[in-house]
């Protein structure tokens, strides 16, 4: 399941859209914004696969916030939501993969969703043998990316969970998310960031929470009240 922040200085805008994304079911909002600079406080706190962002914002425009975007070494997708029709060049100018015209209608909502997945789907390609480095009995050593089962925050550094063994990683569980959102990964828990290729049983618990099993392992990862809604979609249950 995608996350997604829409960044829209009108808040009807913002609950419409809102609501189509939750009717199509492909992404969900984790974050709002009603400006740029907004947005950029909450980027730094919450892991967006997908911006659906307006032109016309006081301040910084959409434009120059997705051309900043651009330059990072792993941005998130963008896609434009306007009411004006004239910038859709310079919008794929930035890269962006879809531009979207007011009012959005919920089947080129769906199309423009289905692009950005295409998106995702071939950068996983090219990243799926990426390697996170890790620390074993005081050697360093190079982990691919789809060993892992499971991650766990420790303090400011993470243990890592493959199959066979437990490695310490000083990335953080906030950086590995960025890192392997897009991967297949999940954020099960604040300190838990969960391979959905290895979850093999999903059991409900008081609380209205959740279990997950995965395969290969006896310890079961907690799912935060909050976040059962979004893995189950993700999980397609």
């Amino acid at each position: 399941m995608l996350r997604a922040m829409v960044v829209d200085d009108e808040a009807p805008a913002r609950s419409e859209l809102a609501y189509l994304l939750d009717e199509v079911g492909l992404a969900e909002v984790a974050a709002e914004a009603s400006s740029v600079r907004e947005a950029i406080e909450k980027l730094k706190d919450v892991h967006i696969d997908l911006i659906f962002l307006d032109v016309n914002m006081p301040e910084v425009n959409g434009m120059q916030f997705a051309d900043a975007l651009d330059k990072l070494k792993n941005p998130p997708a963008v896609v434009f939501v306007t009411a004006y029709s004239e910038y859709a060049a310079d919008a794929f100018g930035v890269n962006a993969i879809d531009y979207l015209v007011k009012p959005v209608e919920t089947e080129r909502l769906k199309q423009a969703l289905i692009k950005v997945n295409q998106h995702f789907s071939a950068l996983h390609k090219l990243t799926s043998n990426e390697r996170i480095p890790v620390e074993k009995n005081g050697k360093k050593i190079l982990i691919n990316t789809e060993k892992i089962h499971y991650v766990m925050a420790k303090d400011d550094y993470s243990y890592i969970f493959t199959e066979d063994d437990r490695y310490l990683s000083t990335i953080s569980l906030a950086q590995l998310e960025n890192r392997l959102g897009s991967q297949g990964f999940f954020r099960a828990h604040r300190r838990y960031l969960v391979n959905l290729a290895y979850v093999i049983e999903v059991e409900p618990v008081s609380g209205s929470t959740l279990l997950l099993t995965l395969r290969g392992e006896e310890d079961k990862i907690p799912v935060s009240r909050r976040r059962v809604s979004s893995i189950k979609k993700a999980l397609g249950l």
